[in-house]
């Protein structure tokens, strides 16, 4: 009798235990740890996290696209524009100092690729971007065709 009792609680642990582990899957598929904070990295589960974090905003002449890029310079970013998709591409690299070893590393080197489509046609010669205290910020003046055109209106 005491087998079988036994017995029974095995299959709980397991049907819990799959439980367990379906849970910890949809946590890192939505990006979340099993708090429900929110995590930031690379890739969960296979699904391409949003990373670096991005806004792009229309200010009427113009477009402007700012992305977090903690720890990266000008020299770790690659930007193109082909048509009406520009592409944000870098790699953060994480070494320690020669001579010493690394206890702790909970900011991960992370390889990156995110394609934005724009909303209209930009003139890509008028195009800047500049990276600064881990904030790039990329201008795209918006071509003559996609501007607004003022109708004026007359009576008859």
């Amino acid at each position: 009798m005491q087998t079988r009792w036994n017995q029974g609680w095995n299959e709980y642990d397991e049907m819990f235990s799959t439980m367990s582990q379906l849970r910890n899957y949809m946590d890192r598929m939505f990006g979340e740890d099993s708090e429900g904070r929110t995590r930031e990295g690379p890739l969960f589960a296979g699904f391409a996290a949003t990373w670096p974090r991005a806004n792009l905003i229309d200010k009427g002449e113009t477009l402007a696209l700012t992305a977090e890029v903690p720890g990266m310079t000008e020299k770790d970013i690659k930007l193109s524009l082909n048509q009406d998709v520009l592409t944000l591409e870098g790699e953060r690299k994480v070494d320690s100092p020669k001579g010493y070893s690394t206890h702790r590393q909970e900011r991960p080197a992370v390889q990156f690729s995110r394609s934005f489509t724009l909303p209209c046609l930009v003139n890509p010669d008028r195009a800047t971007a500049t990276v600064r205290n881990g904030l790039l910020t990329v201008t795209l003046e918006k071509a003559t065709e996609a501007l607004p055109r003022k109708i004026s209106v007359k009576a008859s």
